[in-house]
Parts: structure tokens; sequence; C-alpha cells
């Protein structure tokens, strides 16, 4: 998979999940600082909307985005998850008034970027998240996903969206 940063090529870690794939159970850390699961089986889809930083202008966009798309779903979780440190996440969500997410940190060992396939290993965002979008559905199997050739550019929403129609 070809993924570029600012147009020079990126290294991705591993093998990036794929639709058909089972999803990979992961525990991260949410704002409050509490331990969340995800992937794997649920009652409902799971959008999990992926960042590098919810301090810049394309993430928060994007955050801000999926925040509004999440209100008008009911057979879903809607995730964002980043290595943003929970605190930093928290004060986001508060400045930006997000409150239909449930918002996520990777940054204690990686483990959700190292399953999915999604840790940067190379350039200047080396250690981040690189910028995509994956759906499970209730069955823990990868619906869709979408990890966008240019990390600075948003992904295409309705496609995820219309994943879980």
């Amino acid at each position: 998979m070809s993924v570029k940063f600012k147009g020079n090529p990126v290294v991705l870690s591993a093998h990036t999940i794929k639709v058909g794939d089972k999803a990979p159970v992961v525990e991260l850390v949410g704002k409050d600082l509490s331990s969340i699961t995800i992937g794997g089986a649920k009652d409902e889809y799971q959008i999990i909307n992926v960042v590098p930083s919810l301090d810049t202008g394309v993430c928060a966009t994007q955050a801000r985005r999926f925040n509004q798309e999440a209100a008008k779903i009911s057979n879903a979780k809607v995730y964002v998850v980043s290595m943003d440190l929970p605190f930093a996440q928290g004060r986001f969500c508060t400045t930006e008034g997000i409150e239909n997410l449930v918002v996520l940190s990777d940054f204690v060992d990686k483990t959700f970027g190292k399953a999915y396939g999604l840790l940067l290993q190379s350039g200047p965002l080396k250690g981040l998240l690189t910028r995509s979008v994956i759906v499970i559905n209730p069955q823990g199997e990868v619906i869709y996903t979408e990890v966008c050739e240019e990390i600075t550019n948003e992904p295409h929403y309705d496609n995820a969206l219309n994943a879980i129609k």
C-alpha cells in the first residue's frame, strides 16, 4: 500500500487490515483514562476513524464530521483513534463540542497501530497513526477500509457511512 505525507512516501507497519479480515481486539485509553476495547464482535457496527493528531486542521475536521454523522447513526459506535494523550483529547472534545464520538488514544504501546498495520514507520510523522477509516460489522469482520493515500487529505466520509446502511 502506498501512503504519502506531503507527496513523500512513508512506510506503514506490518500487514494493513483489509476487507474480509477479522478485526483484532485491542485495548485503548479513553479521554478519561479508562480502558476501552474495540475491534472483534460487538452488538453494533464500529466505525473507527483514525487520525495522526487531533491537533491539526485536517484531523480536527475529520473528527468534527464524524461527530456530526455519529449523531444520526443508531446502529453503530463511532470512535476516533490517535496517539494524542488522553488529556489533549479531552480538551479537544470540550473545545470542539465533540459529544458523539468515543475518543481513544493508542499512546501506551501502539497496540492498535501495530495490530491494524496503521503505524507510521518512517517520515516526519513516524510513530503516529496514518489517516484511515475502518468499518467493522457486528460479527467482527472488516467490511470497509480506507487508508488515505495522502495523509494530509480527508477520507471519503460517505463511502464509510454507506458501508453500514
